[in-house]
C-alpha cells in the first residue's frame, strides 16, 4: 500500500502574486462570492486544509491564475509495511543488544548489615 500526502502551496502562490496579507485574500474571495470569516481565511492560508469547498477552490485558482496542480502537489511517503503477525524474525530483546555491543552489567556486591 502506498502512503501519500499533499503539499498545500497557497502561501507560496500568494507571495508570487504579490499578496502578503490574508486580508487581501479575504477581500478577493469575497469579491468572488465566497463567504469566509477572516479566521477561516487565515487557517486556509497558513495550514493545509483537510476539506475545502469547491467554490472556494475554484475562486483560489481564479485569484491566483493557476491550476489545481499548482495549489496542491502530491507527496509520496513510500510504502506502508503490513504486519501479519507471522514474521519469522523475533524482536530484539534488551539483553541481546547488550551481548552484541559487548557491554556487561556490573556485578553487585552484597555486604552484611553494618558494612557500608
Amino acid at each position: 500500500m502506498k502512503i501519500i500526502d499533499y503539499e498545500w502551496r497557497l502561501r507560496e502562490l500568494m507571495a508570487a502574486a504579490g499578496m502578503y496579507k490574508t486580508t487581501d485574500m479575504h477581500r478577493a474571495l469575497t469579491e468572488r462570492g465566497v463567504k469566509m470569516s477572516s479566521s477561516q481565511v487565515y487557517r486556509l492560508v497558513t495550514e493545509a486544509p483537510e476539506r475545502l469547498n469547491l467554490h472556494a477552490f475554484v475562486a483560489l485558482m481564479d485569484i491566483l491564475h493557476c491550476g489545481a496542480d499548482d495549489l496542491i502537489r502530491p507527496v509520496h511517503l513510500g510504502a506502508a509495511v503490513e504486519r501479519t503477525g507471522t514474521e519469522h524474525a523475533a524482536p530484539e530483546r534488551a539483553n541481546d543488544a547488550l551481548r552484541t555491543t559487548g557491554a556487561r552489567p556490573k556485578r553487585a556486591r552484597i555486604l552484611p548489615d553494618g558494612d557500608a
